[in-house]
């Protein structure tokens, strides 16, 4: 059979089989650049805490970018997730699964963010999904949007475009957005990146307006994403773009942030700056930072930079572990050699103040201090400082103005200028020095106040306070400014510890001791140890201030991680009040009723003579009315003797069962007005009919006396003056110095203008007998808080005995040998934070399952479990040395996961450092 010669010259395509259309029907086009996402999936089970691949469509290549929130389909539902990293190929052999969609194109979760949530979901035995969503705040469409308008306006000024933000992918080779219009600094640039700059504008096109002609417009550094790897922390690094030599650009601009009022300032010497790090964290403590200025201060304590020794001292890079004892059996006031101690710590950075780096020859002029009248930023005010008081106080302020990290345990003074202003002097100096801050209160009122002296110090639109109570449009438009380097300092409470602030150089938390601290939410962690984390990571200082001091705290400055600020005592001195304990001999004396009196003499003598100049304070432990009741007769405790609200229905039987007594509520009893009949706490009914069920007697007396009801009495005997109330109904942050009598619970006491004329204490007992292993503690740092309110000298009676610990620690104005004391207690009987502990709490079957199958470390003691409830709860100690805690935390999440994987019912909740442990 003979073929034609046209056949033969056939190409191969034209004979080979047509390919079936169902092979590529619907397949997703990779992207053409790193096609594997990924993926942090929301999901709260403990075994599937790792990261996920997702193959990219090519759709999504420009929005797919590390830090947006994605949309994924995970075991056949659609959920929420975090994209991470981009790859070039995954270890997964078998198809991937592409992403459904970005939900949006703001990289809302930075690298440096990422890595910390990390650390503290593995310091606490969480999960990473956890800890992101107490990191990042849920979206508002609509604030976004107002973000991205800005944005777009601000591009046709000269200013750039705001970071984090990939409408136009940012380019690799030189950090410049597509299509945004910025030029590079006016300078004399290297060829090569007039040739990458080139490269650039060719392949994003024509710019949508012409560039503008002024000669100070930023380069935006390059942002480039670090791999994050199942398992393991997210690096927060990052190279950073060059800048040209002659020129500088401001610390304060972040990667395309849109900085209100930033200028260029002129260099003063010839020759490059050294760049800053483009990534939050990525600063190291005494590196140049970009735009830092040797500034001349008002007042002869500022340190200029450069004065600092490199190589002295501890090495801020070092692991927060002991790195020496230092000795604190000394008293509060023996710290005068705590200067030149705390001198060789902030001067012992990653290096200090390079040579080369740029000097301006002057400030931004744009800035206004809080008088109104024109200054320079930075420029250190001519009025007396607050960190003057204390020996440490100026090398402290010298050490955040020159770009390094001091780490310190500050014991403020009390007095009525407040901790708020020391507070912001030291992030006026982290500003300075070109880097971020972070600050941490406990709640809305010292908001208030920190807001208003960083308003007063700083300036307007220089920091942001973010609250639980501004409502999710404007906390999360607060929070964006700080994302995209708009605002570079940060105040507020716990949640804004994970405030992604840029270049970060400080963070602080006030008063660490308050439980408000402390997370309600898996893994429940604690402020001060994940802003401990994040200053450790970052390479940036920490302050932990309050009147009183924790063992936490103690224990730090005890393992050389810090060192104290203290005043000389006759200093404290001069400025702590003059304290009277009631139980004294000499007024016992005087008053023989005095033991059983709720105000004796001497309290009544300090509110009269108080009043006469001014306002009085008057703390009470307990909120409400009469909080708890009993039988006037026998004493015996009010129950409720009504029936639960309801009950579940039974199914009718066939024979009547024997009679069975009625079930009762036998919830405490209470009252909340004088004339209003007694109700109960648990099913909030009145029982109006009550009779003690051991004697009889209808007739009822105070246990406990609330805050209202104390207000009450002394507006009866002081009838021409005014009372204020400030508790769980309203918590004012602020009152006049006229003459008035302000009643409040621990922690809510409003500010007084020129501060209390006198104070009382009441009811010492409530807070020393509390069956809590941080009782002493915690009665020392509320009675501090309310006596740093006082005027100097002012009188302070406290109803407690003069032989009690925490009694004589506020008599001396002394809370650091009270906090040794007993960190040393704690230490001796094994509890925290001498040890490591973690709890598990839940049904006593599950509890008991779960200690049987988990991997302890070879020295872990457990205690228990015992019964914590009525409901067949139980709970179990595990205790630990302080080295084996990450040993601890690893083998509870691993348990978790094997009970989470089993599908196990009963849950078992995991707590690692709690603060109610007794």
């Amino acid at each position: 059979m003979s073929h034609s010669s046209d056949d033969a010259l056939l190409p191969l395509e034209a004979v080979r089989p047509a390919t079936s259309a169902k092979d590529t029907k619907g397949a997703p086009v990779p992207a053409p650049e790193d096609p594997v996402a990924r993926v942090a999936v929301d999901s709260p089970l403990p075994h599937l805490d790792r990261l996920f691949d997702y193959l990219i469509p090519a759709a999504l290549h420009e929005t797919a970018q590390p830090g947006v929130r994605v949309r994924v389909r995970f075991a056949g539902k659609l959920v929420d997730g975090f994209l991470l990293e981009r790859v070039a190929a995954s270890e997964h052999e078998g198809k991937l699964t592409p992403l459904e969609r970005v939900v949006s194109p703001e990289q809302v979760l930075t690298p440096e963010i990422a890595g910390l949530a990390r650390a503290v979901a593995d310091r606490y035995a969480g999960t990473l999904t956890d800890v992101l969503r107490l990191a990042v705040p849920p979206r508002h469409a609509k604030a976004e949007a107002e973000g991205l308008k800005e944005a777009e306006v601000s591009k046709g000024t000269g200013v750039p475009q705001v970071a984090g933000v990939s409408k136009a992918r940012i380019s690799k080779e030189a950090g410049v957005p597509k299509g945004s219009g910025v030029s590079k600094v006016e300078g004399v640039p290297e060829k090569a990146e007039v040739r990458k700059e080139a490269e650039v504008r060719k392949e994003a096109g024509p710019p949508d307006r012409p560039e503008p002609a002024t000669p100070q417009a930023t380069t935006p550094h390059a942002v480039t994403p670090h791999a994050v790897t199942p398992g393991s922390a997210v690096p927060g690094s990052a190279t950073s773009g060059s800048a040209t030599p002659g020129s500088a650009t401001p610390a304060s601009a972040t990667p395309g942030s849109a900085v209100p009022g930033a200028t260029i300032r002129e260099s003063a010497t010839s020759g490059s700056a050294t760049p800053e790090s483009a990534v939050p964290g990525a600063t190291t403590p005494g590196s140049a930072v970009l735009g830092a200025t040797t500034r001349e201060s008002a007042t002869p304590r500022s340190a200029t930079p450069g004065s600092a020794t490199p190589g002295s001292g501890v090495p801020e890079s070092a692991i927060p572990k002991a790195v020496g004892q230092v000795g604190e059996g000394k008293a509060a006031g023996a710290s005068q050699a705590e200067g030149p101690a705390l001198e060789r710590v902030v001067s012992s950075g990653a290096g200090s103040s390079e040579a080369g780096s740029t000097q301006a020859a002057s400030p931004e002029p744009s800035r206004k201090p809080a008088g109104g009248k024109a200054g320079r930023v930075g420029e250190v005010a001519a009025e007396a400082s607050a960190w003057d008081a204390y020996p440490a106080g100026a090398s402290f302020l010298g050490a955040l103005r020159d770009g390094r990290a001091p780490r310190a345990v500050w014991s403020a003074l009390p007095g009525a200028k407040g901790w708020a202003g020391a507070v912001a002097e030291a992030v006026r100096a982290t500003l300075d020095g070109g880097r971020g801050a972070v600050v941490v209160v406990p709640d809305g009122k010292d908001v208030a106040l920190a807001d208003a002296a960083f308003a007063r110090l700083l300036g307007p639109g220089r920091h942001v306070a973010l609250t639980a109570d501004l409502g999710p449009a404007e906390r999360y438009r607060r929070w964006l400014k700080v994302l995209r380097g708009q605002v570079r300092a940060v105040v507020g409470t716990r949640a804004a510890m994970f405030a992604p602030v840029t270049g970060l150089g400080l963070v602080a938390i006030w008063d660490d001791g308050d439980d408000l601290h402390a997370e309600r939410l898996a893994p429940y962690p604690h402020a001060r140890e994940v802003l401990g984390l994040r200053a450790h990571r970052a390479g940036a200082g920490m302050l932990i201030g309050g009147y009183a001091r924790t063992a936490e705290a103690t224990q730090l400055v005890a393992g050389g991680w810090a060192r104290p600020i203290v005043a000389a005592r006759t200093t404290i001195r001069s400025l702590a009040p003059r304290v009277h304990p009631a139980g004294e001999d000499a007024e016992l004396a005087k008053d023989q009723a005095a033991r059983q009196a709720r105000l004796p003499s001497i309290a009544w003598r300090a509110l009269r003579h108080g009043l006469e100049s001014g306002p009085v304070l008057v703390q009470v432990p307990r909120r409400g009315y009469l909080p708890s009741l009993a039988c006037q007769h026998c004493r015996t405790p009010a129950r409720c003797a009504l029936p639960p609200t309801k009950t579940a229905a039974r199914e009718p039987q066939a024979e009547v069962p024997p009679a069975e007594p009625a079930p009762l509520c036998h919830g405490p009893l209470a009252l909340r007005g004088g004339h209003a009949a007694p109700y109960c706490r648990w099913c909030g009914r009145v029982d109006a009919d009550w009779r003690c069920a051991s004697c009889g007697s209808p007739r009822l007396r105070a246990v406990v006396t609330g805050a209202r009801r104390t207000a009450e009495e002394l507006g009866r005997a002081f009838p021409s003056v005014p009372v204020r109330t400030s508790g769980r109904d309203g918590v004012l942050a602020t009152v006049p110095g006229t003459r008035a009598l302000v009643v409040s619970t621990p922690g809510a006491e409003p500010v007084a203008d020129g501060g209390y004329a006198a104070a009382v204490l009441l009811d010492g007992w409530a807070l020393l007998g509390r069956a809590d292993l941080r009782a002493g503690e915690e009665t020392v740092r509320r009675w501090m808080n309310a006596a740093a309110l006082l005027r100097p000298a002012a009188e302070l009676v406290v109803l407690g005995d003069a032989a009690l610990p925490a009694v004589q620690a506020l008599l001396r104005w002394d809370p650091v040998t009270h906090a040794e004391r007993e960190l040393g207690d704690r230490a001796e009987l094994g509890f925290p934070p001498a040890v490591r502990m973690a709890t598990l709490t839940g049904v006593a079957s599950a509890v008991r399952q779960m200690l049987d199958e988990v991997r302890l470390p070879a020295d872990a003691q457990v205690l228990g479990p015992v019964p914590v409830d009525e409901a067949g709860q139980e709970r179990a100690m595990i205790r630990v040395r302080r080295a084996g805690g990450a040993a601890l935390a690893a083998a509870l999440k691993g348990a978790s996961g094997v009970r989470a994987a089993r599908k196990t019912p009963d849950v078992v909740r995991v707590s690692v450092d709690p603060l109610d442990l007794i």
